[in-house]
């Protein structure tokens, strides 16, 4: 069993950068492809970005591209989601999701291809 623990979220003007961590514990990370998404109020939850097990792929919307980075730290059983020039419309819950290590390319970008979840943290972008 894997548990994922996010932080980092807050409030942030228009143009301005936060970054989100998610931390797993349990069976090494390294074994872990790890995705991000978001639901903004009144919306489905979409795709952000991924990254693969070994860390040498990461996938992104389109919405974000040039915009956010995705990383992870296998020392640290760690991935990051780095948001910079961020937009009001970059509002919502960000999730952190952890998959077994079996999927790879664009799929990652399919909820249900993650096994674990973290729980959520807002990041709310004022104009």
């Amino acid at each position: 069993q894997v548990q994922l623990v996010q932080s980092g979220g807050g409030l942030v003007q228009a143009g301005g950068s936060l970054r989100l961590s998610c931390a797993a514990s349990g069976r090494s990370s390294t074994s872990y492809s790890m995705g991000w998404f978001r639901q903004a109020p009144g919306k489905e939850r979409e795709f952000v970005a991924a990254i693969n097990w070994s860390g040498g792929s990461t996938y992104y919307a389109d919405s974000v591209k040039g915009r956010f980075t995705v990383s992870r730290d296998s020392d640290k059983n760690t991935a990051y989601l780095q948001m910079n020039s961020l937009r009001p419309e970059d509002t919502a819950v960000y999730y952190c999701a952890a998959e077994n290590g079996v999927v790879d390319g664009s799929s990652l970008s399919r909820m249900a291809v993650y096994d674990y979840w973290g729980r959520g943290t807002q990041v709310t972008v004022s104009s």
